[in-house]
Order: C-alpha cells, then sequence, then structure tokens
C-alpha cells in the first residue's frame, strides 16, 4: 500500500490491507488458480483469501481451480512450509483435482515454467486484467 505523506510517498506495509486487497481480487475475479513458489506465510496467505471471501457473506466463493506448489521443503519437516496441497483442500481452500507438488528449487524450475508458459502463447488470448486499478490510489 502506499499513502501520501505530504511532499513524498511513503510505503505502508499493512497486512491485513493486503489480505484484504487480494481477497476483494479473488472475489471479482471467480475462478482462480495458485502457482505458489515456496510455502509458509505468502502461501497460506493467498489461500486463505477463500476463506476469508465466505468470511465476508460471499458464500458463492469458488475454491481455487487449480494449485501448483514449488517447494523444497518436505512433508516430514512438520513445517507450515511443507504442508500439502490436500490439506489446504481440507480447509476448504483448493481443488485437488488440478493440483501438482513440485519438489525442487524454484531458482532451476521457475525459468523453464516462464520460458514455457510464453513460447507457447496462450497468454495472448486472454483478456486484460488490471486488479490495481480496483483500488484507491493514494
Amino acid at each position: 500500500h502506499q499513502q501520501a505523506g505530504g511532499a513524498r510517498l511513503d510505503l505502508d506495509v499493512g497486512q491485513l490491507a493486503d489480505f484484504r486487497e487480494l481477497t476483494d481480487i479473488k472475489i471479482k475475479a471467480g475462478t482462480t488458480g495458485l502457482l505458489m513458489i515456496g510455502g509458509g506465510v505468502p502461501k497460506n496467505f493467498i489461500q486463505d483469501t477463500v476463506v476469508c471471501a465466505e468470511i465476508l457473506g460471499h458464500d458463492d466463493v469458488q475454491v481455487h481451480k487449480y494449485a501448483v506448489q514449488i517447494t523444497v521443503a518436505d512433508v516430514r519437516d512438520g513445517a507450515c512450509s511443507s504442508s500439502t496441497l490436500q490439506e489446504a483442500a481440507s480447509w476448504g481452500k483448493v481443488n485437488t483435482g488440478i493440483e501438482q507438488m513440485v519438489f525442487a528449487e524454484a531458482g532451476s524450475v521457475m525459468p523453464l515454467l516462464a520460458s514455457d508458459a510464453y513460447h507457447r502463447g496462450l497468454w495472448k488470448d486472454r483478456p486484460v486484467r488490471k486488479w490495481g486499478a480496483s483500488f484507491d490510489k493514494a
């Protein structure tokens, strides 16, 4: 979030405001999917937008249709980063019909995924979405 601070523009790190903005995007987007690099707090943060939307009274919000997580965390560690997508499904966050855990170092895998997505060109026919325009500017 950015706030006008007199003659300068200050940066305000507001986790609750960020979470609300992500939830609003989820509500407006309808069908969504997740590409999670790593895990832990960011992973739970984005997955919980479904739960938050329901708390805000949007009973018709869909779970995330698909989810891919790239991580080196092993479920045997018991850490939040290693929690499985099946666990997220048990909380009503994601659909496990289309999910994949990729146990790899993200720095080596992400360039391959990005290159493949770019060269397939499927993004060219998708509508341009400007989610940032939905929010007030400081």
